[in-house]
């Protein structure tokens, strides 16, 4: 719900001009409240724009001046909410109102009064103990001690629903406060006028729609508490180096590109780069990673995460209200704004439900008597019973509720759904189209294969071929280089001379006095190479295993027939390594496929998902990749533009379709699909802003969690909508038979349904991402 007078200056307007503030409205836990506390500020002057959260009982507004924001302030309290904290907007980390426990509130307490006086004047009227005498004779019937007992009941636990309703009919506001307090006051005055006795139904509405209403408002709790648990991820206050000395000061005070230290065990503040120390760091609050993540110089820490072991300085990049954790929990505080198309029908559906049932129950209770002569008192208690079952409070917290349980579990565990439509698309996809370079594969070069020619070892080739890299900046040349280091291939001891680039080709460079080379197989060509003749063995004349059979029918295995083709069509980049003279090796690399890649797209299709692969690459290494990781189709070659073609024609094909992206190279494909879902989004503004869901731990196992909790979510939205209406539908029909009481209405069309509805939306905190993975 939100009323925005606001725009961007488009069409000749004016953008908006003033403060913002967040006022923090803790009881306006639900769309009802919010809709009176919009009605409310609706009409204040110098209000340009406000926007309203039930999921965290927050209002944002606009206010041209103090003394507006005060009236708004005024009409939201006279609405009947309580405003506990006004503050500038990004004043500090934003969070959700904050409030007392539930069950200590004013309304529990004396719900919890209600409660004992009606099992008191239950006690007293039941119970054969001579105890109920008559008291007093209004209106000529006997009022009863267990009448006073009753009537007191209704008075304590009546009042809040009351005054509420009070509110209610002062904004014109045909809600839940109003029907209930219409209920309770009809069910009482007809005690006291008439020689029926009402007040036990009186006082059983009154406590147990306050029970329902505590019970939903525990559920809102638990769904803050979530959001607040966020938030407090990363420590108020940090250690910041000024003047070469150390100084506690809060995070909102630290400035960009100030220098942070982080001792083992403690919380980082901010998020930053680190300029000294290394440690591992354990980024799952914020990420879901289980592993710790080794962080040394040049790395990124984000706030929230926990240093574990090692010491660590980091200079700032991103200020307090700007971290990676600030605006996760911005968008998960607005997921909720970002209505469900089964959260509008809900709400389309309860304007017409309510006026209906309230219809019914007028005429429940007056055409029976007025046309029929029954008993008027009986038809009266029938239609206030219509009344309790008016109220369309489960059926309206079915979806809501939902949303916030499932958005605050997936932010949990690192995947961040930007709102509660996006988290229902993405439960009815039926394929996923998935980039190749960075999503699948990480992106970075590595390598796959070292074949040795001539005699020569595997370290051999390595130790040449580290000892020409090392001096060249390509990607390939990296990828080289690291490998040898991580195998444990030192430089040797031959002397690098006369180091050369040859642009396209490879590199040239003298090592212990010899003219060596490592680049590609035209290089060696232009060398005067025939490659079909050269053989490979291993130092001690073997062969490897894949090319033994072949070698012992035809005595050789042909680089350009066989080795090379086959290194190319798996993908991989093959460098050869040798003199003028003789051929010592050949290195293959390629893009390095994810290690979960595989399982990640056998859990997507275990769930009935069609995965495809869309890159730009070659066919040949798309065919490579596709078959390894195990997609049902690929489509290569394609450009930017043509990536959008290819999420339209699966769009035609399958339905709905979710695409799969780094978010930047990919943002038009992102964008045409009916979800786009952008890997590594933690410290990434573009693809935050790009995708309607990003993935912050760059993990790509997140996917089939992400899929089964947005389907789950849809499934438990379903159950919620129709298991309420189900149970209201039975109740109205049971309603003029006599067989639902007030209390049944009460007790299982509100209290049943409210704690069914909300245990059920819970059940999505309790899936895990790695319970998916086969």
């Amino acid at each position: 719900m939100s009323r925005d007078a606001a725009t961007d200056g488009a069409g000749g307007e004016e953008p908006v001009e003033g403060v913002q503030y967040r006022l923090s409205v803790p009881d306006m836990d639900c769309p009802s409240c919010a809709g009176k506390v919009e009605n409310a500020i609706d009409g204040v002057d110098g209000v340009s724009a406000a926007e309203f959260s039930p999921a965290t009982g927050v209002v944002t507004l606009t206010a041209a001046s103090e003394r507006a924001r005060d009236d708004a302030v005024a009409a939201a309290e006279a609405a009947g909410y309580d405003v506990v904290d006004v503050a500038e907007a990004g004043a500090g980390r934003a969070g959700p109102a904050a409030a007392e426990p539930v069950w200590r509130t004013s309304r529990a307490m004396k719900t919890a009064v209600g409660g004992v006086l009606l099992l008191a004047g239950l006690f007293v009227h039941f119970l054969p103990f001579g105890l109920d005498s008559v008291l007093a004779t209004p209106f000529g019937h006997p009022f009863f001690l267990s009448d006073a007992i009753l009537l007191i009941a209704v008075a304590v636990g009546g009042e809040v629903i009351v005054r509420n309703g009070f509110y209610s009919a002062r904004n014109l506001s045909l809600d839940i406060d109003f029907l209930m307090s219409v209920a309770v006051l009809g069910a009482t005055t007809v005690s006291l006028l008439t020689p029926e006795r009402l007040l036990v139904e009186a006082a059983s509405l009154a406590v147990l729609f306050n029970v329902a209403e505590l019970l939903e408002r525990h559920a809102v709790d638990r769904a803050r508490n979530s959001l607040t648990e966020l938030l407090e991820l990363a420590p108020d206050r940090a250690l910041v180096r000024r003047d070469g000395e150390l100084t506690e000061v809060p995070a909102g005070d630290v400035a960009v590109g100030e220098t942070v230290v982080v001792e083992p065990g403690e919380k980082v503040p901010l998020d930053g780069e680190v300029t000294d120390g290394e440690s591992a760091v354990d980024e799952a609050p914020i990420t879901g990673e289980s592993v710790p993540v080794d962080k040394t110089v040049g790395d990124e820490v984000y706030a929230g995460s926990i240093n574990q072991s090692g010491y660590l300085e980091f200079s700032v990049t991103a200020g307090a209200d700007d971290t990676t954790l600030s605006r996760v929990i911005d968008l998960v505080e607005s997921a909720q704004e970002r209505k469900t198309k089964r959260e509008q029908f809900v709400d389309r559906f309860a304007g017409y439900y309510t006026p209906v049932v309230v219809a019914a129950a007028i005429l429940t209770a007056t055409v029976p008597s007025l046309v029929f002569g029954l008993p008027a008192v009986e038809w009266v208690v029938r239609g206030i019973t219509f009344l309790v079952i008016a109220c369309p409070c489960a059926f309206v917290i079915s979806t809501p509720v939902t949303v916030v349980s499932g958005v605050t579990s997936a932010a949990r565990n690192g995947v961040l759904v930007k709102g509660g439509d996006h988290l229902e698309a993405m439960g009815e996809v039926d394929a996923i189209a998935l980039d190749k370079t960075g999503t699948l594969t990480t992106g970075d070069l590595g390598v796959t294969d070292v074949v040795p020619l001539h005699g020569n070892e595997a370290a051999d080739v390595l130790r040449c071929a580290r000892g020409l890299e090392a001096r060249s900046e390509h990607p390939i040349a990296a990828a080289i280089v690291g490998h040898a280091s991580a195998e444990g291939v030192a430089d040797g001891d031959r002397e690098v001379e006369d180091f050369e680039s040859l642009t396209g080709q490879g590199v040239r460079a003298d090592l212990g006095g010899a003219t060596h080379y490592a680049g590609k197989p035209a290089l060696f060509e232009d060398l005067g190479f025939e490659l079909d003749h050269v053989h490979f063995t291993t130092g001690a004349g073997e062969l490897p295993d894949s090319a033994r059979e072949r070698c012992e029918r035809e005595g050789c295995l042909d680089l350009v027939e066989d080795t090379i083709p086959r290194l190319q069509a798996e993908g991989k980049t093959v460098i050869l390594v040798g003199t003028e003279d003789e051929l010592e090796g050949l290195i293959a690399v390629s893009d390095t496929i994810r290690p979960n890649a595989a399982r990640t797209v056998a859990a997507l299709r275990k769930q009935g998902l069609t995965t495809v692969m869309l890159t730009g690459d070659n066919e040949g290494t798309a065919r490579a990749v596709a078959e390894e990781v195990g997609v049902d189709e690929f489509r290569a070659g394609l450009l930017p533009e043509e990536k959008v073609n290819a999420v339209e024609a699966l769009q035609d094909e399958y339905g709905e379709v979710a695409m799969v992206g780094d978010g930047i190279n990919d943002a038009p494909a992102l964008a045409t699909a009916d979800v786009g879902v952008a890997m590594g989004a933690a410290g990434s503004d573009t693809a935050i802003e790009t995708a309607d869901v990003a993935l912050l731990g760059d993990d790509l196992t997140r996917l089939p969690y992400l899929s089964k909790l947005s389907r789950r979510a849809n499934g438990v939205i379903r159950q919620n909508i129709w298991g309420s209406l189900g149970v209201k539908a039975v109740l109205a029909l049971g309603i003029p038979f006599g067989f639902v009481t007030v209390i049944h209405a009460v007790l299982i069309g509100d209290v049943g349904m409210t704690s069914a509805i909300t245990g059920n939306a819970m059940r999505l905190a309790r899936l895990e991402p790695d319970d998916l993975l086969e």
